[in-house]
């Protein structure tokens, strides 16, 4: 049975990314920082559903935790088939209002977390020459957003990690590919005003604002053998609002 480490998976996007692997067979690791109920609700939940699932409190950010959060997988499944770097944070705030602190806080979750990790994950898969490692940017990522620059620049720099790491570990059969998501309903959407809901509706080529399960689909199909050719690539999931 194969293993997936899923970072921020206790709710939104992680969580359904979750439940998509479970209903593969996998067994499932569920990272989380804060929402720890949430997250013990539904490894509890999955491990019902015949699957074997934990959850593990690591802030992915602090390179000590990311380690350990590694360790503390392989302890348990003894190796890490897919990773999904999922865990980030939102900021909306015109740049030179942001804080200094708010900007390192943002970075750190987002971009160094994602490194992190992946980092810390490498080296098992190598030792077996096989690998999946799927990013979670977003559709800012590509195109960048007025009041959201500095979360801009953080998924953009998950593109080009997404990259760079690819190229340095294709030869050790391990695929890292990203996917970017446009608008979805999640908790980081819920303060939208219904007006401006639809206004993104209007503008989203599809007529829809995309789901969670949207996401989980594609993120899926890419620790998929299917996608066994696919390294490198970053993939909108924004039902064409870019």
């Amino acid at each position: 049975m194969k293993t997936v480490l899923i970072t921020g998976a206790s709710r939104g996007i992680g969580e359904a990314i979750a439940r998509k692997f479970a209903s593969g067979g996998y067994n499932v690791v569920i990272n989380y920082v804060s929402s720890q109920q949430k997250a013990e609700n539904l490894a509890d939940e999955l491990t019902r559903n015949g699957v074997r699932a934990v959850a593990i409190r690591a802030d992915v950010g602090d390179p000590v935790q990311a380690k350990l959060l590694v360790k503390q997988t392989l302890e348990i499944f003894g190796y890490i088939d897919v990773l999904v770097n999922n865990a980030g944070t939102a900021l909306t705030k015109l740049l030179i209002d942001t804080k200094t602190s708010e900007i390192e806080n943002l970075l750190l979750t987002n971009l160094l977390g994602t490194i992190y990790v992946t980092k810390e994950a490498l080296p098992s898969m190598i030792s077996r020459q096989y690998g999946k490692i799927v990013n979670v940017s977003s559709m800012w990522g590509v195109a960048g957003g007025s009041m959201e620059t500095v979360y801009s620049a953080s998924k953009g720099g998950i593109i080009a990690f997404t990259k760079a790491v690819a190229r340095e570990v294709g030869y050790s059969n391990i695929n890292v590919n990203c996917v970017c998501p446009g608008v979805i309903l999640t908790d980081m959407t819920k303060n939208i005003t219904i007006d401006d809901m639809k206004e993104l509706e209007n503008e989203t080529a599809l007529g829809r604002i995309g789901t969670p399960q949207d996401v989980a689909s594609v993120v899926y199909f890419l620790a998929s053998d299917e996608a066994s050719y696919m390294t490198a690539s970053v993939v909108g999931v924004d039902g064409g609002i870019i």
